[in-house]
């Protein structure tokens, strides 16, 4: 694979997996950093094969010409960068909000500009799981998001930022004809190949360290980043178009949530093997 495919937010937790993921498959990269000359992205320059195929810009997200560079020239954009407030913070709309809708539609509209072929954004399970609303006999599919005013009433600034800016990709594609596929991962943890942990690294070190007062007694749907990444190349290279699957005139809007599975690999074999054999019967 010789591809060139732009990654955002390039030194952190989950774009450093993936970037050494699409490298080891022959992908050129371009990462994004605020500061590809900061000591705290060694990890990247030390990936095999990097210096071949890895070249970072210093880019902005809030700054489109930045942006542009970035992706001029590239097929693809994994658009990964996600501000995470680590504190309260005096005006969320302002210094949370406004940011994460600002920087994801500048790398839509340069995407656009570049006739890029398939975008792929980070989104959160936060948009997919909160909604009081929601009637209990509904089936949850992919119509489904999370109440915003929830989290607005609940103060919950980050969460509330990822429903409205994954809404909002989704959005743009459609009124511009940009093929965007949205991964909404859950609680992602597992090594880490930056020195400094990221959000919610820490939660488990200060769970596992420090403790809390108290933690709330509840499931926590956790997924490791390496498998984070793979879904990020797999839906980039085989989803496709919803045009092929429902012949309209559309570009792709797809949203995946991934989650760890509740079926066994055993039982996931099984079911294919059925489903192919009942492919059989029928053809």
């Amino acid at each position: 694979m010789s591809s060139t495919v732009c990654v955002t937010g390039a030194g952190g937790y989950v774009a450093s997996w993936l970037i050494k993921l699409l490298i080891s498959h022959g992908y050129n990269v371009h990462g994004t950093l605020r500061n590809p000359r900061d000591e705290k992205y060694v990890h990247l320059k030390s990936l095999k094969s990097a210096f071949e195929k890895l070249k970072l810009f210093k880019a902005d997200l809030l700054d489109f010409d930045s942006i542009l560079a970035a992706v001029k020239g590239c097929d693809g954009i994994f658009h990964v960068a996600s501000l995470v407030p680590s504190s309260s913070v005096p005006n969320p709309e302002v210094e949370v909000v406004a940011p994460v809708l600002n920087d994801t539609l500048n790398i839509l509209k340069a995407c656009s500009q570049e006739k890029t072929r398939r975008v792929v954004v980070i989104s959160s399970g936060a948009a997919l799981v909160m909604n009081p609303n929601w009637p209990k006999d509904r089936v949850i599919d992919e119509t489904y998001c999370s109440d915003r005013e929830y989290y607005r009433t609940t103060n919950n600034w980050y969460y509330y930022s990822k429903t409205v800016a994954e809404a909002k990709a989704l959005e743009y594609a459609k009124q511009n004809g940009l093929d965007v596929i949205t991964i909404c991962p859950t609680l992602v943890l597992g090594p880490m190949l930056q020195h400094a942990p990221n959000a919610s690294s820490l939660f488990l070190i200060k769970l596992l360290r420090e403790g809390f007062e108290e933690v709330e007694n509840k499931l926590r749907i956790i997924v490791d980043v390496r498998d984070v990444a793979d879904t990020f190349k797999l839906v980039y290279e085989n989803v496709r178009p919803k045009a092929d699957i429902y012949a309209r005139p559309t570009r792709s809007r797809f949203r995946i949530w991934c989650k760890p599975s509740d079926k066994s690999i055993q039982t996931i074999t099984t079911l294919r093997v059925l489903k192919r054999e009942t492919n059989s019967v029928r053809n």
